[in-house]
C-alpha cells in the first residue's frame, strides 16, 4: 500500500502538465498514465526494500528509513532525468504528445514527492506495525 502511494503523487503533475503545455488530455495521455504508474511504483518499492533490509541488519527505524532514502536518491533522480529527456523526443509527435506530457510531468512531480512522502509513510507504518511485520517477513525468508 505504501508503494502504491506514489501513483496519486504522479497525478499531481499530469494535469497541470497538460495545462502548462496547452494540450488536451487524450487517450494517449491515459496510456502515459498507465506507464507512469509502473515507473513510480518501482521507485517506491526500491526504497521500501532497502529500508526493510536495513531493519533486518539491525539499524534503528529512523536510521533505516533515512539511509534507504539517501542511498536510493541518486538512482531515482538519474532514472527520472533519463525518462524526462528520453520522453521529450515524443513531444514533437502529434499522436504521442499527450503520452509524453503525462510521463514527463508525472515523473517530475512523483519523483519530487516520492523521495519525501514514501519514507515518511514507511516510518509511520513501521513505527506502528514494524516489529510484527519484520518478524513475519523473516519467517517467510
Amino acid at each position: 500500500l505504501i508503494a502504491m502511494s506514489a501513483i496519486p503523487l504522479a497525478f499531481i503533475g499530469v494535469f497541470p502538465g497538460h495545462w502548462i503545455m496547452g494540450d488536451f488530455y487524450s487517450m494517449a495521455s491515459n496510456i502515459g498514465v498507465v506507464a507512469l504508474a509502473g515507473i513510480v511504483v518501482r521507485n517506491s518499492l526500491l526504497i521500501i526494500d532497502f529500508a526493510i533490509n536495513y531493519l533486518k541488519e539491525g539499524y534503528s527505524l529512523r536510521d533505516a528509513v533515512c539511509e534507504a532514502g539517501a542511498i536510493r536518491l541518486r538512482p531515482i533522480l538519474l532514472t527520472a532525468l533519463a525518462i524526462v529527456f528520453g520522453t521529450s523526443i515524443m513531444l514533437t509527435d502529434l499522436v504521442f504528445k499527450g503520452m509524453a506530457i503525462s510521463i514527463i510531468f508525472g515523473t517530475i512531480a512523483s519523483t519530487l514527492f516520492t523521495i519525501i512522502v514514501v519514507p515518511v509513510l514507511l516510518y509511520l507504518f513501521f513505527s506502528k506495525y514494524g516489529e510484527k511485520y519484520i518478524l513475519r517477513e523473516s519467517e517467510n525468508d
